[in-house]
C-alpha cells in the first residue's frame, strides 16, 4: 500500500520534472527566435556575428539545463520501474540524453572560447 503510494508520487514528480524541462526548453526557444529575428532585422548595432554567437551560446546553455531536468526525470522513473525491460529502456534514454548533454556542453565551451577571442575581457 505505502509502496504503491510512493511509486505513484514518484511518477507524478517525474512528470512534473519533465514538464519543467519542456517549459525551460520552450522558453529558451522562444527567446532565441525573438533574438534571432531582431538580429536578422538589423537591430544589432552592426555586431551581427557576435550577437548570433551569443544567441547560440545562451540557447545551448538553456538546452543543457533542460536535458539535465530530463535526465533527473529519467532517474526518478528508473527508481520505480518494475520490470527489467522498462529499466533497460530508461537506461538507454538516459545514456542518449547524457551524450547529447556532453556534446552540447562541448559546443557551448567552444562557443565561449570563440566569443572570448572576438571580445577579449
Amino acid at each position: 500500500m505505502i509502496q504503491d503510494v510512493f511509486k505513484e508520487a514518484t511518477l507524478y514528480l517525474a512528470m512534473g520534472v519533465e514538464g519543467a524541462a519542456a517549459f525551460v526548453i520552450g522558453l529558451a526557444a522562444v527567446q532565441a527566435v525573438v533574438r534571432a529575428l531582431s538580429t536578422f532585422l538589423g537591430r544589432t548595432d552592426g555586431r551581427g556575428v557576435v550577437v548570433r554567437d551569443h544567441i547560440r551560446f545562451d540557447l545551448g546553455r538553456w538546452l543543457a539545463l533542460g536535458l539535465e531536468f530530463e535526465l533527473a526525470a529519467d532517474i526518478l522513473q528508473t527508481a520505480v520501474a518494475p520490470t527489467w525491460n522498462e529499466i533497460g529502456q530508461l537506461a538507454a534514454i538516459a545514456v542518449l540524453r547524457t551524450l547529447l548533454n556532453m556534446f552540447l556542453q562541448k559546443e557551448i565551451d567552444s562557443s565561449a572560447r570563440r566569443a572570448e577571442a572576438v571580445l577579449p575581457a
